[in-house]
Formats: structure tokens, sequence, C-alpha cells
């Protein structure tokens, strides 16, 4: 059992490096969206990354409006078997604002690493803009997007 415990306590402290400038309260809160999404990513699971989406939510991919949840599960299932395969998901916290008490803006720096890699390569490096709801007192993401830092 002690060495599940140590793993279990190394692996919290990894997550909690992750909330940045925002672990408490409400913007830590807020935070669990993008947290969420990326720990789908580290499991490569549709269902998980579509669950963090609102009945409504939306996601820019390319060209391409998602514009329901199951959208974005049927996309995510495809990307995880293809080109996302083992990909994993970097994000920063840079900036998160409750505009009211449903609603919250946060923007984030960072990208997809492809299976295998271990830093986000340069022409991947994107900033993504997080539009997150609370439902049922629980956050939920409304709308994502992504735009590269470098053209």
């Amino acid at each position: 059992m002690p060495g599940k415990a140590s793993e279990l306590v190394a692996g919290a402290k990894k997550w909690a490096a992750n909330y940045g400038d925002f672990p408490n309260g409400e913007e830590g809160a807020v935070l669990t969206v993008p947290l969420r999404i990326r720990g789908a990513w580290e499991r490569n699971d549709a269902e998980l990354f579509a669950e963090v989406f609102a009945d409504n939510g939306s996601m820019l991919v390319g060209d391409k409006q998602l514009q329901s949840r199951e959208e974005v599960l049927e996309y995510m299932k495809e990307a995880f078997k293809g080109t996302y395969k083992g990909a994993r998901l970097e994000e920063t916290p840079v900036v998160i604002r409750k505009l009211s008490d449903t609603v919250a803006f946060a923007v984030t720096k960072g990208g997809i690493l492809l299976d295998g890699e271990t830093e986000v390569a340069p022409e991947r490096e994107v900033r993504a803009t997080w539009v997150i709801v609370k439902e049922d007192g629980d956050w939920k993401l409304l709308n994502h997007q992504t735009s590269p830092i470098s053209g």
C-alpha cells in the first residue's frame, strides 16, 4: 500500500502544479474545465472529453464549428483513433475572469503533444479561449477555440 499512496501523492502534486496562479476559489473551480479536458486527452477518452461540454457546447476545429456535445464526441472518437492516438494536451493558464456568477472566460497557452513527444512543437503552439458556464452547480465548457501562436 505505501507504493500506491506515494503514487497518488505524486499524481496529486503534479496536477496541483497545473493550476498555476489560480489554485483556489472560483478561478480554480473554473480552471477545472481545461484541466478535465487535459485529463481526457491523457486518456484519449472521447466520452470523458465530451462530458465537459454543455449540451449546446461548441468547439472550433480548423474551419469547422462543432455545435453540440454529440458532434464533439463523434469528432474526438475519430481523432483519438487516428491523428491524436496517444497524444496529450499541454495547457498553462494565462487569464481567468469570472464575468458573472455563472459565466467565465479563460485563456490558456499550450498545444498538442503527439505520441512520444515531450514538448509542444513550435508549429503546434496555441492560445486557447474557453467560455465556461455554470450548470446545476458544475462548470461546463460552452465554447472552445484555439489560435496558432506563430503563423
